[in-house]
């Protein structure tokens, strides 16, 4: 072949291209370690790595037993858990930049001051962020954050630290309501994340408390086709 790649990348960059092309869509079954092994002339070992590193990725998911499938390879995030949307990407081996559109500190409205528990005209922190995952925007974070609770709050640098790691160390949280449901947004937020406004998109809307301390309020908009929830419920 002439690459001078790694055989075990020459095989990634072999099934990416058959992923990314579209050949192979969603839960394709991809060829066995065995046929790749001989289709490139290299030891199980190899076809082996280069499957696993692709499984770590999120591209390709093992079923044992069965053999190994595409994904659909959205980005994806816990509805029982928070998680670090920045820690989230890099564990998918991708990188994630911040793009800070505000913050501020601003009176409250009567929905921010319903969903934060707060009194009308209350001054709370706000901020907007576009996050993205190696350069494409997954989500819209609009956040209120009490400043009793986070006074220093507006002093971070948001491009390099997430809202969630300020909060995770100032009020370690206790308890999360997540209301997920599906919209159509207007023409400026559909511009921030980079989509036709016809396009569907999930917005998450999840409040945290710290003891008996409602903390934060954030609206989570990611585009549909991007991004997807996933929860799971051990009964035991």
């Amino acid at each position: 072949m002439g690459s001078t790649l790694p055989l075990y990348l020459r095989i990634q960059q072999h099934l990416l291209e058959k992923i990314r092309g579209g050949e192979w869509p969603p839960h394709h079954q991809i060829p066995p370690e065995e046929q790749l092994a001989r289709d490139f002339g290299v030891s199980r070992m190899t076809a082996n790595k280069a499957i696993r590193d692709l499984v770590q990725q999120g591209y390709l998911t093992r079923q044992p037993g069965v053999g190994t499938f595409v994904t659909d390879h959205k980005a994806e995030s816990s509805l029982v858990e928070v998680h670090n949307i920045a820690a989230e990407v890099a564990g998918r081996g991708h990188g994630h930049t911040s793009q800070v559109l505000s913050a501020e500190a601003l009176e409250a409205s009567d929905e921010v001051s319903m969903r934060l528990g707060v009194r009308l005209g209350t001054r709370v922190f706000h901020t907007l962020i576009i996050h993205r995952e190696d350069g494409v925007p997954i989500q819209l974070e609009d956040r209120y954050v009490n400043p009793r609770h986070v006074p220093h709050y507006l002093e971070t640098d948001f491009t390099t630290v997430t809202p969630n790691e300020v909060l995770v160390a100032a009020c370690p949280i206790s308890d999360v309501e997540h209301v997920v449901e599906a919209v159509l947004v207007d023409a400026t937020t559909a511009d921030r994340l980079e989509i036709r406004p016809e396009q569907p998109c999930l917005r998450m809307i999840r409040r945290t408390w710290s003891g008996d301390h409602l903390v934060s309020y954030a609206r989570l908009i990611h585009p549909g086709d991007r991004y997807k929830l996933r929860s799971s419920l051990h009964t035991g």
